[in-house]
């Protein structure tokens, strides 16, 4: 397959608001060794994007420079050692980066297949979230069957994704949202208690239930004195992102006295090798569900890839529910 030299893409101008993301045109990325090279049909919208177009999470140093973590398409080169894909396989991929164009580059190993009776649209929605929410909510989590699992955001992509993977593996899920809609939205995917934080206090909640064994947080800033409240004697807290700022002050006393455990990661930075294993645990223990249509993306809307600034605003105004994907 011969491929052109140019593609269209969008790229970060300057640190800024979402009218900085522009229109252009790149070359063609190369497949290195170990890679393939992706014809994206969809790629994923996420809060990722956003801070890195904000100029506060810079693309490691051999990532290209354009935004997007996640899409799905079609594989049209393969680089040199790569043998479980073919030309022409359709899979979703997690991403180094490069995502809002139409050829993107990435690690044979992150790919996985899209699933089955899902469309290009709905497998672009699935690496960034369920790579995070696995990694996090089991891998370091350790979220168990019968476990109290409180996730705030619950309306996010984050928060679907963990809301059906944490039901789908018996636990009982609480989680936050800022509306009734949002709410409802959430119990159904399987939230026992969704809790609208502009009417009740989770801290509260989740005392009444006993306290929270695991919780996802990706607030930040106040709620994480909160959380430390809100969790049962011997229990996790796992941080993912920082939307209202990563310093709170806090009694490690209490820490100490209730055995608790605070963790958190960010997925990008990780080796190749760490993220080709959570491909892989995903492979076995989540792919079949979503085969089986046990849990599927909840998805918000579409946009153009030359209107990703719309895009943005979107996502950045919450009023969106699920996911965001550009139409590449």
């Amino acid at each position: 397959m011969t491929l052109p030299d140019m593609m269209r893409a969008v790229e970060i101008t300057q640190p800024g608001g979402p009218e900085v993301l522009q229109p252009t045109s790149r070359p063609v990325p190369v497949a290195r060794p170990g890679e393939v090279v992706l014809k994206l049909a969809y790629a994923g919208v996420n809060r990722p994007d956003a801070l890195q177009r904000a100029g506060s999470y810079a693309p490691p140093p051999t990532a290209s420079d354009l935004p997007g973590l996640e899409g799905a398409g079609e594989v049209v080169a393969l680089g040199e050692g790569v043998s479980d894909l073919a030309i022409g396989d359709q899979v979703c991929a997690l991403l180094p980066g490069g995502g809002y164009a139409e050829y993107v580059a990435t690690p044979a190993a992150h790919c996985l297949p899209v699933p089955k009776g899902m469309d290009l649209k709905q497998a672009a929605c699935l690496p960034e979230t369920f790579f995070t929410v696995w990694s996090n909510v089991f891998m370091r989590g350790g979220l168990q069957a019968g476990e109290r699992f409180l996730v705030h955001g619950g309306s996010s992509g984050i928060g679907t994704t963990a809301i059906q993977l944490a039901h789908a593996f018996g636990a009982r899920v609480f989680t936050t949202a800022g509306s009734d809609d949002k709410c409802q939205v959430c119990r159904g995917l399987g939230a026992e208690r969704a809790i609208n934080y502009r009417d009740e206090d989770f801290v509260e909640v989740m005392k009444a239930e006993g306290g929270a064994n695991l919780i996802l947080d990706m607030v930040g800033g106040s709620y994480i004195a909160r959380n430390i409240r809100a969790l049962a004697d011997d229990g996790r807290m796992v941080h993912i992102a920082f939307l209202s700022g990563p310093k709170a002050e806090i009694n490690f006393a209490v820490v100490m006295a209730r055995r608790l455990t605070i963790t958190g990661s960010t997925l990008r930075p990780q080796s190749d090798l760490a993220k080709a294993r959570i491909a892989d645990e995903l492979r076995e223990k989540v792919w079949p569900l979503l085969d089986a249509g046990r849990i599927a993306p909840v998805m918000d809307s579409a946009f153009a890839l030359e209107a990703a600034a719309a895009a943005h605003a979107r996502m950045e105004s919450s009023q969106h529910i699920g996911k965001i994907v550009l139409k590449i």
